[in-house]
């Protein structure tokens, strides 16, 4: 009877100690899942003008096999401004949260505790930090370039301001962009009394990319403490037609010398090319048989103008009512025969 009602115990105590495993492992899970859902928890602005766009996106992924919905995101100063831009989130999907760093109202050093409260498909809160320092003797004007849609093959450029005061010899020694097709260029507008004004400007070249854009060029001061300011810039490439490469490089040749490269054109509906044209090249290429949303074509490219450097536009146009054309740019360099 004592050994029978002891094994019953054993059995009972095994069993209850499954389950509490069992109940505590969706805690454990509960407690680890934030870690995957928030990649990022801590962003730095740098040092940022007064009045300049200044925006961070924090991922949010969702691990969890029922979906999440984000309830609410609070600051802890209103130096910065949180925006839940995706409020529910699929399993395996991801959404965002913008942070706005209020650089017209703020200045100095300053930072938030960006808390998001999520409470499906549990209760949790996760806490985010941002920082920065707005500097108030500089400030750009507009505070962001966008440049809206912007034809492929064709150049764009727009211009801000830089207002300063403060010190005499204060100046901008450099602005830099780290995408080669994004080239900014700075000229002196006016000096003195402690003020000082600078035009910037931006070039999105002819061989930029379709698709969407948002980057940052650097203004780099002759301050000895924050010297690197950044400056958002974005657009969009547009083309209903594509050119692969978008940069042809021939090299050296002579004039008369032809040379072949294959190009890639892809378009949204099927099409056929009429044309390939190039000022000051004679370019042949074997016609394109039926529509199709994308053709492969060998085009032989052959100088018959100027000798020397070489960068010029290359046309290509399809045919139809509704044609559409194209652009890519070619550079070489011409020799004389």
């Amino acid at each position: 009877m004592f050994r029978a009602t002891k094994n019953i115990l054993l059995t009972l105590t095994i069993a209850c100690l499954a389950g509490t495993a069992v109940a505590q492992a969706p805690v454990a899970q509960r407690a680890q899942w934030p870690d995957s859902a928030f990649p990022e928890r801590n962003h730095d602005f740098g040092t940022v003008a007064v009045a300049s766009k200044t925006e961070h996106v924090f991922t949010v992924f969702n691990p969890l096999s029922q979906r999440l919905h984000l309830k609410s995101v609070r600051a802890s100063c209103g130096c910065t401004t949180p925006i839940i831009q995706t409020e529910y989130i699929e399993p395996g999907q991801a959404g965002s949260i913008l942070a706005r760093f209020n650089t017209g109202t703020f200045r100095g050093k300053k930072g938030a505790t960006l808390t998001v409260v999520i409470d499906e498909p549990f209760f949790t809160e996760v806490q985010l930090r941002v920082d920065g320092y707005i500097r108030s003797d500089m400030v750009f004007h507009p505070g962001e370039i966008s440049f809206g849609k912007i034809n492929q093959g064709d150049a764009a450029t727009t211009k801000t301001r830089v207002l300063y005061a403060g010190r005499n010899d204060w100046d901008i020694v450099d602005v830099r962009s780290n995408l080669p097709w994004l080239q900014p260029s700075k000229t002196l507008v006016s000096r003195g009394a402690g003020r000082c004004e600078y035009e910037i400007a931006v070039t999105v070249r002819e061989d930029a990319p379709t698709g969407y854009f948002q980057n940052e060029i650097v203004v780099i001061t002759n301050d000895t403490k924050r010297p690197d300011v950044p400056f958002r810039v974005s657009g969009q490439v547009e083309s209903p037609l594509s050119i692969s490469p978008q940069a042809i490089a021939l090299g050296s040749l002579k004039l008369g010398q032809g040379v072949s490269k294959m190009l890639v054109i892809e378009g949204v509906s099927p099409f056929t090319i009429d044309s390939i044209t190039c000022e000051g090249w004679d370019v042949e290429f074997a016609p394109t048989v039926g529509e199709k949303t994308r053709h492969i074509v060998r085009a032989s490219f052959t100088p018959t103008g100027e000798s020397g450097p070489q960068k010029v536009a290359v046309a290509i146009t399809t045919k139809g009512d509704q044609s559409v054309t194209a652009k890519a740019i070619l550079t070489a360099d011409v020799r004389e025969e």
